[in-house]
């Protein structure tokens, strides 16, 4: 029996320290910039993709920092809205959805007005590529619930 507690404790102990090193890894790998910080970021990652001009990185800073400003509110409202365990209705997610649906559509055409053709054609396949790496890590998500409904049916059939 005092083994048995002691191999439950051990394994308790284990678990803790394992999840504890895990958050940490997340706070590196996601730190929190404020919103001039991760703009500020953001104009010089696009000014070495595209080569942006001094005064078209002027323009499209106040465009990243709305951007990242309209995110950051939404997060925070989504982050209230989970900790009083409030789901929204579908009309509000709906609405959440439209706003932000509009904001991307006025972003790209001010974009669109702000570079030339080739720079704008090179946003766009940066954007494609972005947009590309959260779809594969929801495929990997799926394929991998996938694999263990077939393997919960194979058992079910052996038996």
């Amino acid at each position: 029996m005092k083994k048995i507690a002691s191999i439950l404790i051990l394994v308790f102990a284990f678990t803790v320290t394992a999840q504890a090193q895990k958050k940490d890894k997340r706070d590196h790998k996601n730190p929190k910039f404020t919103v001039e910080q991760f703009a500020d970021l953001a104009v010089k990652k696009m000014t070495l993709s595209l080569d942006l001009s001094d005064k078209q990185q002027s323009q499209i800073k106040p465009l990243i920092s709305a951007q990242a400003a309209a995110r950051k509110a939404a997060m925070e409202s989504r982050k209230e809205n989970r900790e009083a365990n409030k789901k929204p209705s579908a009309d509000e997610i709906y609405a959440m959805k439209s706003k932000q649906l509009d904001n991307q559509i006025a972003f790209k055409s001010e974009m669109k007005n702000i570079l030339d053709k080739n720079q704008f054609e090179k946003f766009e396949k940066m954007a494609k590529m972005r947009k590309g790496k959260g779809k594969g890590k929801k495929m990997m998500k799926h394929k991998d619930s996938k694999r263990g409904e077939k393997r919960h049916k194979g058992q079910k059939d052996n038996k």
